[in-house]
């Protein structure tokens, strides 16, 4: 039998990776991982004002960089056999497009204009939106939020474009309609970006767009002129219908094909979020609890829809027919922040010496503080009396969004020092998870096992150890270093005709788990007051 090949590329926050795969066994033939440029010089972005845009050029370099990359050492019957490309990207990371799909940031007039480019998931410039957009969907004849936990938030597509449209007069006279960037880097692979018949994923547009087949897709004209009348005539811009990434979105164009040096008889599949094809990679099942643990995490579970279709769950991204498995009910929810906490802290400590000692000696630091940290954390005891933090250092994304929060530690004296305030940190973290995983569970959604991919989780056995005692639950960590790449690769397989379903794709590449974390009956035992005292701080600080 012949090898058929599929590539799967992840767009992350930093950084994009290529994986090519052969999808029969699952077995790794080529990868690449490419940095953003521009995003790694922080251009465009003010993150005192919650600003964080990219520039599209950082995509297009990253996406034809990955690929040759991953494909520059394979043979030619590996470069020969393969049959598809799928794309996971960041989201909800919408930017303004021209009639033919192209990002006005790639136009001369928008080269430099941060209001032109994609707005990253993390962007939160939007928060009066969102909250305007809640305000009116609990007040219209239809919640247009009812699948999505009830509350929109400013990470969210309506709530950027419509606060860029607000500041930035040409962004509204040349923005023709508006594109999810797993959209548009699947369309600028076949070649069609017409932002009318480009086929939209439906995983971004049922989790963050509040699309809904109850709607006949997406909220009606008149609540969106309701809301603010520059959206008039959007919604006919935008799309009605939307599709799952087991289907294709067309074939390589011929100058992406000789780009890449491969057949324009390839199939690109409806793109996805990264944490939904991330799921995919990590081996989801019906009620498994999937964590993808980065600068942020993001929450998947699937339920069969006959189960817990019926279901509204509250304050959570997301509940949609198809967004990780047809057939299924996408369920998703979050932290906006997890190793930016620890990234934080690192740069609290760094800084001074970054500025009295030079760049050297901080990045000599920087390489070796959180490592140390963690070694030292994790030699402290668990006591009922420790520091207690929140999360909330970029708002709270689940449960029930609210991204104007702040965080906070408590129980400081003079005899704390840097590895107490560390576990305390890594422990709001945890905290953060476990809030989640009850909502669920209080909305009757039941958890039946949880597996983490991600860079923490492959990283740092301190901070898995310490979520392991705070859920008290087992965690299941995926071998697959790439497993976002790799869940992309999958759905490639199946939208290729490779392998007839998901789950099929997944039994044959799989690559199963590498580590397990088990609960430690004592801590999680001490956890329990932790947990409470988190919950009581974190009501408030919310109501303060």
């Amino acid at each position: 039998m012949t090898n058929s090949y599929v590539i799967g590329v992840d767009f992350g926050t930093d950084s994009v990776r290529a994986l090519v795969v052969n999808a029969q066994t699952g077995e790794t033939a080529g990868t690449h991982v490419h940095e953003y440029a521009r995003w790694k010089q922080g251009l465009y972005c003010n993150p005192a004002t919650s600003q964080f845009r990219q520039h599209p050029l950082d995509y297009l370099e990253g996406l034809e960089a990955t690929i040759t990359g991953a494909l520059a050492n394979v043979s030619e019957d590996v470069r020969k056999g393969v049959v598809g490309i799928s794309i996971d990207t960041t989201g909800s990371t919408p930017g303004p497009v021209d009639e033919t799909g192209l990002p006005l940031a790639l136009r001369p007039d928008f080269a430099e204009n941060p209001n032109g480019m994609f707005i990253l998931w993390k962007d939160h410039t939007a928060n009066a939106e969102a909250e305007e957009i809640n305000n009116l969907a609990h007040h219209w004849d239809t919640d247009y939020t009812k699948y999505v936990g009830g509350i929109y938030s400013s990470e969210w597509f309506w709530a950027k474009m419509l606060r860029t449209l607000r500041v930035d007069e040409a962004v509204r006279e040349h923005a023709f309609s508006w594109v999810e960037h797993c959209d548009w880097m699947s369309a600028v692979l076949t070649g069609n970006t017409n932002p009318l018949t480009l086929r939209r994923s439906r995983c971004a547009a049922g989790h963050k767009a509040l699309w809904h087949s109850e709607f006949d897709g997406l909220p009606s004209t008149e609540f969106l002129t309701k809301l603010d009348p520059l959206l008039g005539g959007m919604r006919e811009r935008l799309f009605t219908d939307t599709f799952t990434s087991d289907l294709p979105m067309g074939k390589l164009s011929a100058e992406w094909a000789d780009k890449l040096g491969l057949s324009t008889n390839v199939v690109v599949g409806v793109g996805a979020f990264d944490a939904h094809m991330g799921a995919i990679g990590a081996e989801i099942e019906p009620y498994a609890f999937v964590r993808i643990i980065g600068t942020s995490t993001c929450d998947i579970l699937m339920a069969p829809n006959e189960e817990i279709g019926h279901r509204l769950i509250r304050g959570i991204c997301g509940q949609v027919d198809g967004s990780v498995a047809p057939g299924m009910l996408g369920l998703e929810a979050g932290q906006s922040a997890f190793g930016d906490v620890y990234a934080w802290f690192a740069r609290l400590i760094t800084g001074p010496v970054r500025e009295l000692l030079g760049t050297e000696a901080a990045d000599a630091l920087s390489k070796q503080l959180i490592p140390h940290l963690s070694a030292q954390a994790a030699k402290l005891p668990v006591t009922e009396n420790d520091i207690v933090a929140l999360d909330w250092i970029n708002g709270r994304r689940t449960p029930d969004a609210n991204h104007t929060l702040k965080a906070a530690i408590s129980g400081l004296n003079l005899g704390t020092d840097a590895p107490a305030v560390f576990k305390a940190l890594v422990e709001a973290t945890a905290f953060g998870s476990r809030s989640i995983m009850e909502r669920f569970i209080e909305e009757g959604v039941p958890i039946k096992k949880v597996i983490a991919i991600g860079g923490v989780a492959k990283k740092s056995p301190f901070v898995m150890q310490t979520l392991a005692d705070v859920l008290n639950k087992p965690i299941q960590v995926a071998s697959a270093d790439q497993a976002c790449a790799l869940g992309a690769a999958m759905c490639a397989a199946v939208a290729a005709g490779v392998h007839p379903t998901m789950e099929a794709a997944q039994k044959a590449m799989g690559s199963g788990f590498d580590a397990e974390y088990h609960p430690r009956a004592e801590q999680a035992a001490i956890y329990e007051t932790l947990y409470q005292k988190y919950l009581k701080l974190g009501e408030f600080v919310e109501n303060k």
